[in-house]
């Protein structure tokens, strides 16, 4: 990444309404253009091999040091939501949805999109889904809250959403009612918190990472109907070099 690109562009590209579009170059997960390739696709993203604090991670949870964290301050409304196919995974923009607060700062909800097995790993096991919730404070920092997703019962709260999947890169649908994020979130939400990167080029970092610990249910027919659009869309676990995974009590 050129770190003389002001991370508002970055926060731009995340929501592109196809990321396909425009002069940015082609990247996949698998093949000669993959996750081992990335850096080598253009010289904005060779931060995706120089950086040392790259995401997504293998959470040990034996190893996350416990600290006194404070609660995620969740301040969701219900409130209109376009979902759009970008040619990597299925995103919902929202763009009046309410905001979290993380130690006071408030950091405004921007999108959330999903990722085909979870990305984190928690003591080397990956979850059938996660949710990225990307987030950005007044000074352009990202902050993501990542909710995990097991096999169970239908998830509610995304049934509007899995019910407009868009099938092609560049679709996109905007929901006929507004969508509650905050249905979205487990009842217990202590989480593991890191400092990160985008898991997409360009891997940009200094990016405030919490993984809620209690993963929510989605149904099989739902995670079928996301996979027949994208099977896999998750990069492989990163380093940490020397970074320390916190825990929240």
């Amino acid at each position: 990444m050129n770190t003389r690109l002001p991370i508002i562009t970055v926060c731009t590209a995340l929501l592109a309404p196809a990321a396909w579009a425009g002069n940015d170059p082609h990247w996949s997960y698998t093949g000669p253009t993959g996750t081992s390739h990335w850096a080598e696709l253009d010289q904005d993203y060779k931060t995706c091999a120089l950086g040392k604090h790259q995401s997504p991670i293998d959470i040990r949870t034996s190893k996350a040091r416990p600290a006194d964290l404070k609660p995620i301050g969740f301040g969701y409304a219900a409130a209109p939501a376009t979902v759009v196919n970008n040619g990597h995974t299925v995103q919902v923009n929202l763009p009046a949805a309410g905001q979290i607060e993380l130690d006071g700062v408030p950091y405004k909800l921007l999108q959330f999109h999903f990722h085909t097995p979870s990305e984190e790993k928690i003591n080397g096991k990956a979850y059938p889904l996660v949710a990225h919730l990307v987030h950005q404070n007044a000074e352009g920092k990202l902050a993501v809250v990542a909710v995990l997703f097991k096999s169970g019962r239908e998830n509610a709260a995304l049934k509007p959403v899995f019910a407009s999947l868009p099938a092609k890169a560049g679709e996109s649908r905007e929901l006929t009612a507004p969508l509650d994020v905050a249905a979205l979130l487990p009842a217990r939400q202590s989480y593991w918190a890191f400092t990160g990167s985008l898991t997409t080029p360009p891997c940009s970092e200094d990016v405030r990472w919490q993984v809620l610990k209690t993963p929510v249910e989605v149904s099989p027919a739902q995670l079928a109907a996301f996979r027949q659009l994208y099977p896999m869309n998750a990069r492989p676990v990163q380093p940490l070099n020397g970074r320390t995974v916190q825990v929240s009590h």
